[in-house]
């Protein structure tokens, strides 16, 4: 069982935390749930639930309102006489007109004496040229407010919906046919002022205030002017359809909504906050001592927190900080018998732990490294030097001294460069020069029969480090073991391939001498971790390759598209090797 190092329970930090919490916090949150249960909760849930239950009852009342009207309007829709006004006024003589004008004014007039929101009620008759009012008698017909009406009614809009300055309501008579244009319409204009009035009369309080707002065609009324930039700020808000809280100049204000599905209107009243806490005025000093005590308590909470907690782990988190960036040799020391100062002892234990099998690690991988390297180096160099002796003969056969210069001045900086122990890695455009001279030599003994693409370096990539001699020992694999054995042309492709990740090198031939079977034998051998396995070329280079970059890197073989095989040298891009 795991035992903490601290000597007496009362020493642990959990221990010392809980106290602190206890002591200091409990009063407070006892205090804090009073007092707020006390007065803020019922006062503001009251309120909410008053202003609720208000706006529905204003919104049904108007629905009732409004639905009269809008019988009275169908009702005269119906009238017989102003149908028959509607179609058959050419047969009519004048007396029979003026008669139905005279016999439509007193029912125009009762029905704006109906209701009090009804400020006029207009009749726009197309056919007879004119337009019948409850205020102003009987006028010229209105053409173009007639079509303002028509085009508002069409679009989906509350009811009522605004013209102009005005609020409407209206309702025409269709006729016969499909697509015919209305005989007459119905309009009834509201009283914007008798609206007002009686959205003032919603308020509790003086302060508060009320106003329509229609989502689908953007009509607002409010109860007053002044409360307009509340009501445009609610609006650009996007808090429709919500009970929230609102700021205007610095004022903070409680909203509360109500919708009528029926008026396809919303109704919202405000009330400032300090209204609402006006009642609660005694309270204050309770709040004004509770913020106190907060504020007493949480600077204590922090003091020991930081003293206690934070302190020891931020030179914890430090100390693995310097770990991750490579410094071992260092130690931490806490004073108190604690969980932490068990902690402290561990990492220190650890850091020497670390150091050790990092030493050992890293140069034993070293040690394997430049082994593999020298090895790779003796396998090379025996196999090329005789060949290079036997081009070097027949060029002395021939007599072609410009040739032998050449020759030997390419075989010199060749060896140099592959004898070279000054350094294990090298510039990928040192490693690429050394390659192409490779093959350049290859050139002078089968010119004839083998040919060489070679592609550019990109400049981007001449200054990356790679390990040494990991190209070459693949171009002379494929000379050795397939394309000195072709009896037509061979080719030999080597090309070069970047992303922002890892840098791909290709060496194919189109030797068909090589089996699919034996391509898979050569990756498992790459893959096979066994050292007592024979070492070969390519798996020396595959190995050094992974030791240095890691897992994703190496060799990789395929069947290549010209019929041979495809070697694929695969290197990580790391802050190591993009910097020289």
């Amino acid at each position: 069982m795991f035992k903490l190092p601290a000597k007496a329970l009362r020493n642990t930090i959990f221990v010392r935390l809980l106290t602190t919490y206890f002591f200091i916090i409990l009063p407070i949150i006892f205090l804090g749930v009073y007092l707020y249960n006390w007065s803020y909760q019922n006062a503001s849930d009251e309120i909410s639930r008053n202003m609720k239950a208000q706006l529905t009852a204003y919104l049904d009342d108007l629905n009732r309102e409004i639905e009269w009207m809008e019988i009275q309007q169908y009702d005269l829709l119906q009238d017989g006489d102003l149908n028959k006004m509607a179609l058959m006024w050419d047969q009519m003589n004048s007396v029979t007109r003026k008669a139905s004008l005279n016999d439509l004014l007193p029912r125009l007039v009762s029905i704006k004496n109906s209701s009090a929101f009804i400020k006029d009620v207009d009749v726009h008759v197309r056919s007879i040229d004119k337009t019948i009012t409850a205020m102003t008698g009987i006028n010229p017909f209105e053409a173009d407010r007639y079509e303002e009406i028509v085009r508002v009614s069409a679009r989906p809009n509350s009811r009522p919906f605004r013209i102009g300055d005005s609020l409407h309501l209206a309702a025409f008579k269709q006729g016969a046919k499909k697509g015919q244009e209305p005989l007459f319409a119905v309009t009834i204009e509201l009283d914007e002022e008798m609206l007002k009035e009686s959205l003032i009369q919603l308020g509790v309080y003086p302060e508060s205030g009320s106003f329509l707002i229609s989502e689908l065609s953007g009509f607002t009324l409010a109860d007053s002017d002044d409360n307009k930039q509340i009501m445009q700020s609610y609006m650009e808000g996007g808090r429709m359809n919500e009970t929230s809280s609102l700021e205007v100049n610095g004022a903070s204000y409680l909203i509360d909504q109500a919708y009528s599905n029926e008026l396809k209107l919303s109704l919202v009243t405000y009330l400032p906050t300090d209204v609402v806490k006006r009642p609660l005025g005694k309270f204050y000093t309770w709040a004004w001592l509770f913020a106190l005590m907060s504020l007493l308590a949480i600077l204590i909470y922090v003091v020991s927190t930081y003293k206690f907690v934070h302190k020891p782990l931020l030179i914890l988190v430090q100390s693995f900080r310097k770990m991750e960036g490579g410094t071992f040799d260092m130690q931490i020391q806490h004073k108190r018998s604690d969980e932490f100062g068990y902690l402290y002892d561990r990492f220190n234990h650890m850091l020497k732990r670390l150091q050790t099998l990092i030493d050992q690690d890293f140069k034993q991988k070293l040690m394997m490294q430049k082994a593999e390297l020298k090895q790779l180096q003796s396998q090379i160099n025996p196999h090329f030097l005789y060949n290079s002796f036997f081009i070097l003969n027949s060029l002395a056969k021939t007599g072609d001294q410009e040739r032998i210069e050449l020759f030997t001045n390419m075989l010199g900086e060749y060896f140099r460069f592959i004898t070279r122990n000054g350094e294990d890695n090298v510039k990928l455009s040192d490693e690429v020069r050394h390659s192409r001279m490779y093959t350049e030599i290859q050139k002078l003994r089968f010119s004839r029969r083998i040919a060489v693409e070679f592609q550019e370096l990109p400049e981007e990539l001449a200054l990356v480090k790679v390990p040494r001699l990991i190209i070459q020992p693949i171009i002379e694999n494929a000379y050795e073991h397939s394309l000195e054995k072709l009896p037509g042309e061979g080719l030999l492709r080597v090309s070069f391939e970047a992303t922002s990740d890892e840098i791909r090198i290709s060496v194919e031939d189109n030797g068909a001498d090589i089996t699919d079977d034996e391509i898979a034998e050569l990756e498992k051998r790459l893959e096979d971790t066994d050292q007592s396995h024979e070492m070969t070329g390519l798996i020396n280079i595959h190995r050094r390759i992974v030791l240095t970059y890691g897992k994703g890197s190496g060799l990789f073989l395929s069947r290549s598209c010209l019929n041979g095989l495809k070697v694929v040298i695969v290197i990580t891009l790391t802050e190591e090797n993009l910097h020289v």
